[in-house]
């Protein structure tokens, strides 16, 4: 993860200014219709700060977080709220969220380390609560243009939630990236619920 870190450090300003005017309302949007009106939602992983810019125009309260210095202070400039720095597996929140918005960030964890960061995301949303993840689709791990990534398939997918029985897949999809030039690749989608009593089970 330091590595990627280091990365985004470097390369914050060009990284911002290639997604932050990315159109992506479809899936937010989609996202936004599983969460009460003006709900809480932590932006895990925010980036560019796009998202959390979209959902405070809508009306919901925002909490952002990013592990890097460099991107959080971008972030912060262009949604005027305070990101937060902060490394995916320092989540230590507890049935605060609404909702959890995950794009392209925990991509970055090792595939062994994920049950622990999704096990922390299930206990961070409220009752009922909904989690949205999305990773490069394919069967790749390991370090990519000077950042490491864990690519997903459905089936790579299935066998992690297996893990964690609090959560459950409301929906799965396929879809092209968004960015110009690069719409064959390809990525995997989730929005998860949270399973009350799963969840209780091992609390």
């Amino acid at each position: 993860m330091t590595d990627t870190l280091t990365y985004y450090n470097k390369n914050a300003a060009t990284f911002a200014a290639g997604t932050v005017d990315v159109d992506f309302a479809q899936i937010q949007d989609l996202f936004l219709e599983y969460l009460p009106e003006g709900g809480k939602i932590l932006d895990f992983g925010c980036g560019s700060g796009r998202d959390t810019a979209y959902f405070l125009r809508k009306g919901y309260e925002v909490d952002a977080t990013d592990g890097s210095p460099e991107l959080c202070e971008i972030a912060s400039e262009y949604t005027g709220i305070t990101v937060r720095q902060m490394l995916f597996e320092e989540l230590d929140e507890r049935e605060v969220y609404d909702g959890i918005w995950a794009c392209a960030s925990i991509l970055h964890v090792e595939k062994a380390k994920l049950p622990d960061i999704l096990k922390r995301m299930a206990k961070a949303v409220k009752e009922n609560g909904t989690i949205y993840v999305s990773f490069k689709y394919g069967d790749f791990e390991g370090m990519k243009d000077g950042r490491y990534f864990t690519y997903l398939t459905e089936e790579r997918f299935g066998e992690l939630v297996k893990e964690i029985p609090e959560l459950r897949i409301e929906k799965l999809w396929v879809s092209g990236d968004v960015r110009a030039g690069r719409g064959e690749e390809m990525w995997l989608n989730m929005i998860l619920g949270k399973d009350d009593v799963g969840y209780c089970k091992i609390v």
